[in-house]
């Protein structure tokens, strides 16, 4: 399992636009991706679980990443976060 804890920069958070691009680019792997907020933890291929996170900017999320390419997905979530988030 790789994971890494990233504060959201996005002075909206993850809104709808961001939160799609998220879940398309977590569906082009096969590894299981999870956010975790707080005591909250949902699988990151779910558009609407993502949404009712409320991820707002100064939030702290911790990406889990589990599977078979969890490097290649690791990496490409890392700089996703970084870019958009």
């Amino acid at each position: 399992m790789k994971e890494f804890t990233y504060t959201v920069k996005d002075k909206v958070g993850i809104h709808a636009r961001p939160a799609g691009m998220l879940v398309k680019l977590v569906k082009e792997y096969s590894s299981d991706v999870y956010i975790e907020k707080g005591d909250k933890r949902i699988k990151a291929d779910r558009l609407i679980a993502v949404m009712n996170m409320g991820i707002k900017q100064g939030d702290t999320v911790t990406v889990a990443i589990e599977g078979d390419d969890e490097e290649e997905a690791y990496k490409a979530l890392y700089s996703f976060f970084e870019k958009n988030l």
